[in-house]
């Protein structure tokens, strides 16, 4: 096996495995750390984390989503910004 072609395999699972810690899919990462060795690796270690970023609770129905998303997918209410007292840090905050 060439040098080319451990530095692509270990890259991949180092990605991989960066990635599945951060919340995201092993598979996904395995295979942009060995398409992409070097930057897979560097994009996986600077990919945040899903559980990390601020929550709401719609207003109509009271679901909880990411303050990114803008339209309730349980009850189609819009979602503007709340007042920041109605903010809550993700999980990885508590």
């Amino acid at each position: 096996m060439g040098p080319i072609l451990m530095v692509m395999i270990v890259s991949g699972l180092m990605a991989g495995v960066i990635g599945r810690r951060k919340g995201s899919s092993f598979f996904i990462w395995l295979l942009v750390g060995f398409f992409v060795p070097v930057l897979g690796v560097a994009a996986a270690l600077l990919y945040r984390r899903e559980q990390a970023e601020p929550e709401r609770r719609c207003p109509r129905c009271n679901a909880t989503h990411k303050l990114y998303v803008q339209v309730c997918n349980r009850c189609g209410e819009d979602l503007y910004l709340p007042p920041v007292g109605e903010v809550r840090q993700g999980s990885d905050f508590r």
